[in-house]
């Protein structure tokens, strides 16, 4: 009896020692996890090769719908969205208006991974593509729709790019900011938010040129 009293009384100590050494190695993982961000966080997107151009401002849905709407889009269009962002305006240009294509270009991965993330949960990465690029080194030809939200000055940058690379009637639509003296066909304000629509011309000015 004396015997089995005893290894009663190891086998309960192997055990208490046993959640001792459980609990003291989870405590040990949280720890480590806290400290060391492979572990706690899932991976992030890797920097920028260079620094983008504007900084990240999404365009709000009503804006994202009526440059769409004004630039006529439909199931025959291929759509360039030049700083994507999040991929609001690609994933719209397909799931609303049936665009044959849609291609994001953002310089950022952060910014490619969310919109590569939103276009999954729309069911919509068959047509919608987002690509790190730069846009100045984004090759257009294919476009028939452009759209942006950069800046005045970016725009301008942008502007000899676009009318040596865009086809004649290729339609580009710009949020809140114009192209200098390339005076656009049409203007309108949603929200607050204004604008701007022009179409590539068969005889580029050359003053449009620079």
């Amino acid at each position: 009896m004396r015997f089995k009293r005893v290894l009663a009384r190891f086998v309960i100590g192997l055990s208490v020692a046993g959640v001792g050494v459980g609990c003291t190695q989870q405590r040990d993982f949280q720890a480590e996890a806290q400290t060391n961000p492979t572990i706690a966080q899932p991976p992030q997107a890797p920097a920028p090769d260079r620094s983008p151009d504007v900084p990240y401002v999404p365009t709000p849905q009503p804006v994202v719908d009526r440059m769409l709407q004004i630039a006529n889009v439909n199931q025959n269009d291929v759509v360039y969205d030049l700083g994507s962002g999040d991929g609001r305006i690609p994933i719209t240009a397909v799931r609303q208006f049936n665009v044959q294509r849609a291609i994001g270009v953002d310089i950022n991965p952060q910014r490619v991974q969310e919109a590569n993330q939103n276009a999954q949960q729309a069911n919509v990465t068959d047509r919608a593509e987002f690509r790190q690029q730069d846009l100045f080194q984004t090759d257009l030809r294919e476009a028939t729709v452009v759209t942006l939200y950069l800046l005045p000055e970016v725009n301008l940058r942008l502007r000899p790019k676009l009318l040596s690379e865009l086809k004649p009637g290729t339609r580009i639509v710009s949020h809140a900011f114009d192209m200098g003296d390339w005076q656009p066909e049409r203007v309108e304000n949603v929200d607050g938010r204004t604008i701007y629509y022009w179409t590539v011309p068969e005889n580029v000015p050359a003053n449009l040129k620079q």
